[in-house]
């Protein structure tokens, strides 16, 4: 009998025939399944359909959901083809949910961990593992040990429920945003250092080149609301990052110009509040450094 409390997963794939079968081969593997595990095909053209129908006929809890295909590419399709696949789940009775990527691979007792890590924090609302693209450095972790990244982004049903949906910005970075509000809802969410996953693709691939993917992810942080002091501190302690030098200042420009523009946000007041506020609390220790010490007068003087 399975100890643990039943979980779901949704994956939104488009074009993946390259890595899908190791992300199913990862789950498959693993010592405590899902329940359920609705794959969505955002329109694919390639092989991933045919790979996920031959999957789910030796395992019934996978269901392949095909979309028709869209017009125009825009990040905010990850969220819509999400939200479709969490709407064809059938199962009733979960207590979590999982947001898995399609390129992804990760040890067998991945979401046993997980697992035992929420029924250990019962404020926990979202929790996930370390992304790490494949090539790059295992021991060089993330600053911040709040956000989840979205590939692995895995919620007690109760936080998931209670951000009623997720919010799609075309610009990408819904992933930081439902951290935050998650938090702003007062659950508690951590990034799981000890549980490291393979991204078997770059980040943000289909942006093209380095400089541009870079200079995307600048154009992201202005559309999800970053604070512009933040945002200039970021660059600055990623500035010898590889590619050195330049994909900070690309990702500068990208900021810069989507400010310079007014880009449109669609940010819900509240959460560009909350996030900015915690924004300015991770910068104050680092801000209280650059202070000079105060002097000491001696006595009688």
């Amino acid at each position: 009998m399975n100890e643990y409390s039943p979980y779901v997963l949704v994956t939104p794939a488009k074009n993946e025939e390259a890595t899908i079968a190791v992300t199913i081969a990862s789950v498959v593997n693993q010592v405590v399944r899902p329940a359920e595990w609705v794959i969505v095909s955002d329109g694919s053209t390639d092989r991933t359909d045919e790979i996920v129908r031959e999957a789910a006929l030796s395992h019934p809890w996978i269901c392949l959901l095909p979309l028709p295909p869209r017009r125009q590419r825009s990040f905010a399709a990850v969220v819509q083809a999400t939200e479709a696949g969490v709407r064809a789940l059938t199962l009733a009775s979960y207590s979590y949910i999982g947001l898995l990527d399609s390129d992804v691979r990760f040890q067998p007792d991945y979401f046993k961990k997980v697992l035992e890590t929420f029924e250990a924090s019962p404020q926990l609302g979202l929790a996930g593992g370390v992304v790490i693209d494949l090539g790059s450095p295992r021991d060089r972790l993330p600053r911040n040990r709040q956000d989840v990244p979205g590939a692995v982004q895995f919620f007690r049903r109760l936080c998931f429920e209670a951000l009623n949906g997720l919010l799609a910005i075309p610009e990408g970075g819904w992933d930081g945003l439902t951290c935050a509000r998650a938090r702003m809802l007062g659950f508690e969410t951590r990034l799981l250092t000890e549980l490291v996953v393979d991204h078997l693709k770059p980040r943000n691939i289909s942006e093209g080149g380095v400089l541009r993917r870079y200079w995307q992810m600048g154009v992201r942080d202005y559309a999800v609301g970053y604070h512009p002091l933040f945002e200039s501190a970021k660059c600055l302690a990623r500035l010898f990052d590889s590619p050195a030098f330049v994909g900070s200042s690309a990702r500068w420009i990208g900021y810069c110009r989507a400010a310079f523009q007014r880009r449109e946000r669609l940010v819900p007041p509240d959460l560009l509040r909350f996030l900015r506020a915690e924004q300015k609390q991770r910068l104050l220790p680092k801000l209280s450094l650059l202070r000079p010490a105060a002097k000491v007068c001696p006595h009688g003087t």
